[in-house]
């Protein structure tokens, strides 16, 4: 096998191993060290290759990292919403959604109904209606709210969930009120506090009382509480059952009580995938199991969890049920109940009738929904809450694990790469004791001489430390295919770093819409293209119809043969609405058929995260009157001149927003630019080809004494017309002067708009830096 390397041990020079050792050292100084006058020899370690060479890896890996982190990686939402709540949980970031409909099968969510709260702000209201900040701004933090039940009380819905406290994280029940038919929700505060952790609180009427029986599985049995005070003081009423029964529901069926419940205790019991029933004449009890208990113990995913309140609907009875096939509450399933005996059981399953959105995780139930309860009021119409969730159960761990995989793979590629490049001789050390610790016993002496295990462990790191040679020999880096191999390493790498930082900074991987007064909306695209940019519309509208709050886009087509819709990938319905004559005016053209106030004008070759747009619409939300948009521009000067983003940094103001990137009032603006007031500047837009967006920034000025424009900066746009060749305004300096001509004409026609500076960085959210 060849002699053992030296090792150097105290004054003691050892062959082969044995002795007081020392930590072998990555410093090649023709394979000796020298120790300084005072025993140390780091300043050798630290000259040496490998420590550079690890210094200017980690330097170089974590600026791409920054950067990385920087660009592509949106901010956590969940921290603007609440200073005490919605902190970032394992079991997920649940919240709750309102849905309206006919009957329990043809459910529509409430942004299809057009529910205005209050039109002076910007509505339609759009789910979820109730989230953690909901919660957490009542004054009781909570981490996510789930499991929602509806009480209803004429006109008064009254709701009642699981809010996970971010203080004790264990459930208490939250309980909210809405006069709206759930459109806004106040929060009441909450209904039902124990020491143990409670959720699926079911409450029904029995006999002029008003019962709650909520989950409390952990304390180990089955609680029911009548109301003293309804909705927020509840006293025991009775354990009605001594098993930790989850998810339990009662109702009466044929002059009986029925219990439905999960008792995942029992031996041989599969979590998720039992269910037991009891009947009684009270649900007071006493109870008798049915005789073909367990009704359920089969696979997770086959819906034997309980996943809400069953309803009644012509004459059938059905049942809602958890499917955690690949992840707890992934998703429901509904079943007809056709017998119901003490000793029959029979259900067959039915369709939901609710369509999965096709945002995948930018929508708020894009990952699952577990739980419903849907009701008919008294008007005939029936109403549904649901939970959802944008992020599968355990993400948080999961994001960890791979997070810490991705770099130690970094970790283990940068030493292969130091060892290719011969920066690294070796990867361990050649003895496990520590450096300089004097001599040591004989008996510890002899024993690391003689053990079969000392030995090994010193050979086998001995070839190991030989593996950068043997690699060197073999991949040859001097050479074209080595060279290669090293370019391809450095790619892995790279990749595995923005991977690591992803999965650890980057929070769950969705684009969420941020909430304004602890409500959602949403708004509609709209673009302006022609044939020409085809390319630019399909990747457009795939990538924006995933954004949380995009209801639909509007393509005004100007020009050529318009595309089939079936041509375009898109998450949302799109609407093309084919112009008669090739002009920029058409832009802002009245469209009785868009059902939203906000209106986000934004040319078709323009690419940008959703988070930027979805910030761009709560500012706007904040400031409706306005046009809020990406780009500023400052005109000024005499005569006025058309100046860029640069120059209006230089003299910190702006008072112009391109519309090509901007959110406008559908109603305000359009019947702004098509006012007979417009008209001369119409014809000059026409004229010109060009100068659409200065218009509509006068016509806003000139209407208002206050500020008309704000901005909010985007983390980063690209231009695709760049990639196409079907950029309108290739020479700029002509597009300039052609605006800065307009700048003159329409400041003779609506007034100057050069006072009406806005200052960056003047608002409190730091998005216009």
């Amino acid at each position: 096998m060849g002699s053992l390397p030296i090792v150097v041990c105290g004054s003691t020079t050892v062959h082969g191993g044995g002795g007081g050792c020392r930590w072998w050292r990555w410093c090649n100084n023709n394979n000796s060290t020298t120790k300084n006058s005072s025993g140390s020899d780091s300043d050798s370690c630290a000259n040496s290759s490998a420590f550079v060479f690890f210094l200017v890896a980690f330097v170089c890996l974590a600026s791409i990292g920054g950067i990385y982190c920087r660009l592509l990686i949106p901010p956590n939402v969940h921290i603007t919403l609440s200073s005490l709540g919605c902190n970032e949980d394992n079991e997920g970031s649940w919240s709750i959604g309102v849905y309206y409909g006919d009957s329990p099968f043809n459910l529509k969510p409430i942004e299809d109904a057009n529910v205005w709260r209050n039109k002076t702000a910007a509505w339609p209201v759009a789910n979820p209606v109730v989230t953690c900040a909901s919660a957490s701004g009542a004054s009781f933090p909570s981490n996510f709210v789930a499991d929602p039940f509806l009480y209803v009380q004429g006109d008064i819905l009254y709701l009642f969930f699981e809010a996970k406290n971010s203080i004790t994280m264990q459930g208490d029940i939250g309980v909210a009120r809405s006069t709206d038919k759930g459109a806004t929700w106040e929060q009441l505060g909450v209904a039902l506090d124990e020491d143990w952790h409670l959720s699926y609180p079911y409450v029904f009427d029995y006999n002029g009382n008003t019962y709650m029986m909520p989950e409390g599985s952990a304390k180990g049995d089955l609680r029911l509480y009548r109301a003293e005070k309804f909705p927020t003081e509840w006293k025991l009423e009775k354990i009605i059952m001594k098993k930790p029964l989850v998810d339990s529901f009662i109702i009466q069926h044929d002059g009986k009580y029925w219990l439905f419940g999960s008792d995942h205790s029992g031996i041989g019991a599969k979590k998720n995938g039992q269910l037991e029933i009891w009947y009684s004449n009270s649900p007071l009890g006493p109870w008798k199991p049915h005789k073909k208990n367990p009704i359920y113990n089969t696979d997770k995913s086959k819906g034997a969890r309980n996943g809400g309140r069953p309803f009644l609907y012509d004459g059938h009875l059905y049942r809602a049920g958890q499917d955690c096939g690949e992840t707890y509450g992934r998703r429901l399933r509904l079943f007809k109940i056709e017998a119901l005996t003490p000793t029959e059981y029979k259900e067959v399953e039915v369709p939901l009738g609710l369509k999965e959105s096709m945002k995948g995780r930018n929508a708020w139930n894009g990952a699952r929904s577990h739980q419903l309860d849907v009701q008919q009021l008294s008007s005939g119409e029936w109403v549904a809450v649901m939970d959802g969730d944008r992020v599968p159960s355990g993400d948080v761990n999961r994001r960890f694990i791979l997070g810490f995989a991705s770099v130690l793979g970094v970790v283990i590629l940068v030493i292969l790469f130091g060892m290719l490049l011969g920066a690294v001789k070796g990867l361990v050390p050649l003895s496990w004791c520590p450096h300089n610790i004097g001599k040591r016993s004989d008996a510890t002496f002899d024993w690391e001489r003689s053990s079969l295990l000392s030995n090994r462990m010193r050979l086998f790191c001995s070839r190991l430390n030989r593996a950068s040679s043997s690699l060197r020999a073999r991949i040859k880096p001097k050479t074209c295919s080595g060279g290669f191999v090293l370019a391809l390493i450095f790619l892995v790498t790279v990749v595995l770093m923005c991977t690591g930082v992803k999965y650890i900074y980057g929070g769950s991987g969705s684009q969420e819409a941020y909430p304004l007064n602890g409500q959602y909306s949403q708004f509609t695209l709209l673009t302006m293209t022609y044939d020409a940019r085809l390319w630019n519309l399909k990747m457009y509208v795939k990538h924006y119809s995933r954004c949380s709050s995009v209801r639909e886009i509007v393509v005004v087509w100007n020009k050529g043969q318009p595309p089939e819709l079936s041509e375009l990938d898109s998450a949302v319905p799109v609407r093309i609405r084919v112009e008669e004559q090739n002009s920029l005016n058409n832009r802002f053209k009245v469209d009785p058929l868009i059902k939203t106030r906000a209106v986000l004008e934004l040319d078709d070759d323009i690419m940008m995260p959703c988070d930027d747009v979805e910030r761009g619409f709560k500012v706007w939300r904040e400031h409706p009157e306005r046009i809020v948009g990406f780009y500023p521009r400052l005109a000024d000067g005499n005569p006025l001149k058309y100046r860029a983003e640069n120059h209006a940094r230089e003299h910190n103001g702006y008072n112009m927003i391109l519309t090509g990137a901007a959110f406008v009032d559908s109603k305000m603006a359009f019947e702004k630019y098509w006012s007979n007031e417009a008209t001369s500047g119409r014809e000059v837009v026409d004229k010109l080809f060009n100068c659409e967006d200065v218009l509509l920034n006068y016509l806003y000025a000139n209407a208002s004494s206050s500020s008309t424009v704000e901005y909010v900066k985007p983390a980063w746009a690209v231009d695709t017309s760049k990639f196409s060749g079907v950029a309108i305004s290739r020479n700029t300096q002509t597009h300039y002067g052609l605006r800065s001509s307009c700048l003159q004409r329409f400041s003779e026609m609506y007034g100057s708009i050069s006072s009406r500076k806005s200052e960056f960085h003047h608002r409190k959210d730091g998005w216009d830096v």
